[in-house]
């Protein structure tokens, strides 16, 4: 962790607001559902795709889970009405899964019926690891007959097991991240280079089993080892995308594309923007630093 990356995680909780809202509005695209589609339209217009997540996760109410289901209803609408090259993403925190696993169930076949009528697909977003299980299992339910995918994460020691479980029982569609829980050493691995290799390792296990894989990441040395692997198995375009943050290292997301690669950004947005943002700058604070790089100036 850089000088910058413990900065971020020490002084956060005396942090103002606004400026916390400064920071955040390099990776979020608003409070307004306008406001996401006017990012995603401009994405679209540099040639990136985009999968957009309307945010509110870790909810407590079945009222506050229902309408982040309409909220995702009306955005699939839109995305289809300005014929929007996205898709949706959606954390299961976000549906009640806290709350009653059945109940969860029900939000997001209803997320998912919606993305139907228009012929789009949903991620079904990874958080921590008391939800991984869960999560794994209600993918695996529902993979077969809708169009879903879901994340797996480098970090976890579990993921090789995850992957041929899933793989072993039908088509998969994964997002490859490294992780950014902080989460024990007994279930996840903590060094930069054991992370890496592991990352890779997963890799050519997704892509040797046929499975569509989101390559998600920021490292530049994942990006090269992921193109060799990419022209080792001679895979079309249709087969892989690459993945990044909305507001993370605009240099390399155009290289990346330059290369003949498609790119999809992560959008985020709506009015629980804070609570997301003041989680994630404690649970992954590089992402701050190359958020205060990218302001000033210094990052590719």
């Amino acid at each position: 962790m850089s000088l910058l990356d413990r900065m971020v995680v020490v002084t956060l909780p005396f942090v103002p607001k606004f400026i916390v809202g400064k920071v955040a509005s390099q990776y979020i695209a608003g409070e307004t559902l306008d406001d996401a589609v006017r990012t995603v339209r401009e994405l679209n217009q540099k040639g990136f795709m985009a999968t957009v997540d309307v945010l509110g996760e870790f909810i407590s109410e079945r009222a506050e889970a229902e309408a982040n289901v309409q909220a995702y209803g009306v955005l699939l609408d839109r995305i289809a009405q300005e014929k929007l090259d996205a898709n949706v993403s959606v954390k299961l925190t976000a549906l009640g899964m806290d709350i009653d696993l059945q109940f969860v169930r029900a939000m997001l076949n209803k997320v998912i019926a919606a993305a139907a009528q228009h012929g789009n697909f949903v991620r079904i977003d990874m958080e921590d690891s008391p939800h991984t299980t869960d999560t794994l299992k209600i993918y695996d339910e529902l993979r077969r007959t809708q169009n879903v995918g879901t994340v797996i994460q480098a970090y976890m020691r579990r993921s090789s097991d995850d992957i041929k479980k899933l793989m072993d029982s039908g088509k998969t569609n994964f997002r490859l991240c490294k992780g950014i829980y902080r989460e024990p050493e007994e279930i996840a691995y903590k060094g930069r280079e054991e992370v890496r290799d592991n990352f890779m390792r997963l890799l050519d296990q997704m892509f040797s089993g046929g499975a569509y894989v989101g390559i998600a990441t920021h490292d530049e040395v994942l990006v090269e080892k992921s193109e060799a692997m990419i022209k080792k198995y001679k895979l079309t375009p249709d087969r892989y995308e690459f993945q990044m943050l909305l507001g993370v290292r605009h240099g390399l997301r155009d290289d990346i594309r330059s290369r003949g690669h498609r790119l999809r950004v992560y959008v985020p947005f709506g009015e629980a923007w804070y609570g997301y943002s003041t989680r994630r700058l404690k649970e992954n604070p590089q992402i701050a630093g190359y958020v205060f790089k990218s302001m000033l100036g210094f990052s590719r």
